[in-house]
């Protein structure tokens, strides 16, 4: 599992994360310090019996974002469940949990849009956000038995060029890769980096995007929804 960082961000081990300062709280604005979010989930994910296997860490050289992953044990091959998280100290976004897996070969992730919350820092952020994350992580059982399904189905659905090409300029247009990322996603598709994605279907497609999107779906996870909704609209089409 990798944490892709952009610039003035780098990885830190759990130690570091605790010795960050969190600033004083507003009337308007109740930091939650980054290290506190993660034990939070650690907590939560344990009294639902998850196991974490792996975890990493990043922040802004100021200390005021935070990006984490977290790897979780999951009962089907191929891939892993995967929790992002992120928190910032200078209102740039609100707490953000997203639930998604990970797959093996090409280390991607991928999110499911229903499977992501996020909640601004207020007075009760604290109080309220167990909850939260057990509300979320209580079905995740279920939502990983209907994402398995999604990608044998996605497997299962071979592409022609001309509808992975319609597909990939689908994203372009719904905002899910930019101009510069088209090219990115054509060559994965017709070159993939990784030979398990050797058959030309809409599995193959899929992961030529989230593998060219892989900071950006830590950043969004939201992205992927909208992925999901283009590779599944190309199914539906074919089948």
């Amino acid at each position: 599992m990798t944490l892709m960082l952009h610039v003035n961000a780098s990885e830190v081990d759990y130690p570091a994360l605790r010795a960050l300062v969190t600033p004083a709280p507003t009337q308007t604005h109740v930091p939650i310090p980054h290290f506190r979010l993660v034990d939070l989930l650690r907590t939560t994910l344990g009294m639902y019996g998850h196991q974490i296997t792996d975890e990493h860490h990043g922040v802004t050289e100021d200390g005021m974002r935070y990006f984490g992953l977290l790897s979780l044990r999951s009962t089907y091959t191929g891939y892993e469940d995967t929790v992002a998280l992120r928190n910032s100290h200078d209102r740039s976004f609100p707490v953000g949990i997203g639930f998604g897996s990970r797959v093996f070969v090409c280390d991607n992730l991928a999110f499911i849009a229903d499977t992501v919350i996020k909640r601004k820092h207020t007075a009760n952020l604290k109080r309220d956000i167990p909850g939260v994350i057990g509300e979320l992580i209580e079905p995740l059982a279920l939502q990983r038995e209907a994402q398995a399904r999604t990608f044998d189905r996605y497997k299962g659905t071979e592409l022609t060029d001309e509808q992975a090409d319609h597909a990939i300029l689908g994203m372009y247009r719904e905002g899910i890769i930019n101009v510069t990322r088209i090219a990115e996603v054509v060559k994965e598709w017709d070159t993939p980096t990784f030979d398990d994605f050797s058959e030309r279907n809409a599995w193959r497609l899929f992961n030529a995007a989230t593998f060219c999107l892989a900071g950006r779906v830590v950043e969004n996870p939201n992205t992927t929804s909208r992925l999901h909704q283009i590779i599944d609209g190309v199914c539906e089409t074919v089948h």
